[in-house]
């Protein structure tokens, strides 16, 4: 599993960053890419990515302003254009139906049946046998959202020279061991599942936050996060002016993410007065007090590695 950074920019893009996207790359998973907002230009950057829009399962969109969906209507149509037969489904605030719908009508672009928008209110938007979605409230002037991703709990592993050493050889019988809470064997020997199969693994929890003013209180939503992807539009000297536009500095961000014990801090949302070597700066204020922080570019990819389960 992968994070792929698109887009990095803040408003508008510049030439080193374009305006905002982020892909979560699932090929094991579930074969599928997700979308966390779509930019100008997005497509293009796909194109420069190994991700196909044919792949793209679900597109999460954070908030209205142009810099994360004026892409949308261009991609929808290219991904139309080549046929995928993956339903797509789209979640955002209220106003993401119609800005679609109008974008294409007018633009008499031709879009399959298999997309389903959802305009959606904070809380859980999305579960299924191995992942669930939370959207949270941020604060940015107009409606604003974030995601938390999280992989469920997936079953340890069967304890196999253990059972070799009860006497139980590998075959059809170890797959009903582990699907049953108690086998009985032929010899009237009971098995407990508990007994030969190791801890659950925990699953990967991802948080990515659209724009919004430093929110402390979303420490209990990201709490533990493998990954938080947090914007970092102005310098630690600029905190008046971050919350009068409603965005974040990159010493809050490292704030949020070491009072909530994430694992890894991404800044992106970088603004076009910082250029490639300008904003080691965010990194290097974000690390005074997060150490565990790296600085987004366009077509950055961080690998997601598994959990594993205590022995």
């Amino acid at each position: 599993m992968e994070l792929h950074f698109l887009g990095t920019g803040a408003g508008l893009p510049s030439k080193d960053r374009n305006v905002t996207s982020i892909c979560l790359s699932m090929p094991q998973e579930r074969q599928a890419v997700w979308m966390f907002d779509c930019g100008e230009a997005t497509q293009h950057q796909l194109l420069y990515s190994p991700l196909k829009p044919g792949k793209i399962e679900k597109i999460f969109i954070t908030h209205l302003h142009g810099d994360h969906i004026y892409g949308l209507p261009g991609l929808l149509s290219t991904r139309s254009f080549q046929q995928s037969d993956l339903q797509l489904e789209i979640y955002g605030p209220l106003g993401i139906k119609e800005f679609i719908e109008v974008s294409l009508r007018v633009s008499g672009s031709n879009v399959a049946s298999s997309l389903i928008i959802h305009e959606i209110e904070p809380g859980r938007i999305f579960e299924d046998e191995g992942w669930k979605v939370d959207a949270i409230k941020l604060s940015h002037g107009i409606p604003c959202l974030g995601y938390i991703v999280e992989e469920k709990a997936v079953q340890g592993e069967l304890k196999v020279e253990k059972l070799r050493h009860m006497g139980i050889s590998p075959g059809p019988i170890y797959r009903q061991i582990k699907n049953q809470e108690i086998t009985e064997l032929p010899d009237g020997q009971q098995i407990k599942r508990s007994d030969v199969v190791g801890p659950d693994k925990p699953g990967r929890k991802i948080a990515i936050l659209g724009d919004t003013t430093y929110l402390p209180e979303l420490k209990d939503n990201v709490e533990g996060a493998d990954i938080l992807v947090h914007e970092s539009t102005f310098s630690a000297d600029e905190p008046e002016m971050a919350k009068a536009y409603g965005h974040s500095t990159a010493l809050q961000a490292a704030s949020l993410a070491s009072n909530a014990n994430v694992k890894k801090l991404i800044l992106t949302h970088i603004s076009a007065r910082y250029h490639q070597d300008d904003a080691q700066i965010l990194a290097d204020q974000a690390r005074s007090i997060f150490p565990e922080t790296e600085l987004a570019e366009d077509m950055r990819v961080f690998d997601i590695p598994k959990n594993s389960s205590d022995s």
